[in-house]
């Protein structure tokens, strides 16, 4: 061993000792360069890539809740969304359920810009209504007895019957304006 440590000092040790580390280097540069490309590229995302498309649900206070005429505009919501990659939300009217106090948050839903502002109940439906025509660029979705549907509104407004046909309505409703935004 004390031989070995003596033909390692002075200029054979440093020859040594440089080709070393010149491989070591070399090695390392190979690796960084030249290791497994699969490594180099991103992994596959995990989130859901969305289209810029936004369809908003105005609820009464129970929001979603199983069993509500909402949860099922909400499934055709989500039907919609898995289809097309629409992004969806919802926002339920807190507090009194008037118009008057639906209005904030209808105006909420036109503020984040929404596609499609889809309402369920009455005081929600009849903000909607009346402020359908002052945005023309936004389509709306009323859930509403016959009664309502008769009503005079604007083109960009239509009107959904609670049954069978709802969640295809709403879904439909959000699709074409997802094709409308791709065009």
């Amino acid at each position: 061993m004390a031989a070995a440590a003596d033909a390692l000092r002075g200029p054979k040790g440093w020859a040594a000792g440089g080709v070393a580390v010149l491989a070591l280097g070399l090695a390392g540069v190979a690796w960084l360069f030249l290791g497994d490309d699969e490594r180099g590229t991103p992994p596959d995302p995990r989130a859901r890539q969305y289209r810029e498309v936004d369809a908003c649900l105005l609820t009464g206070e129970k929001g979603i809740a199983q069993g509500t005429l909402a949860a099922s505009v909400w499934e055709g919501m989500q039907k919609a969304s898995l289809d097309t990659r629409a992004r969806v939300n919802y926002v339920p009217v807190t507090g009194d359920q008037s118009a008057g106090n639906a209005r904030p948050f209808f105006n909420s839903l036109i503020q984040r810009q929404c596609d499609v502002v889809l309402a369920v109940g009455a005081p929600q439906v009849q903000v909607t209504q009346a402020a359908a025509a002052k945005n023309p660029k936004v389509r709306f979705v009323v859930v509403d007895d016959a009664s309502e549907a008769k009503a005079e509104r604007p083109g960009n407004v239509t009107v959904a019957q609670p049954g069978g046909e709802l969640k295809e309505t709403v879904a439909e409703t959000i699709k074409e304006a997802v094709r409308a935004s791709h065009g």
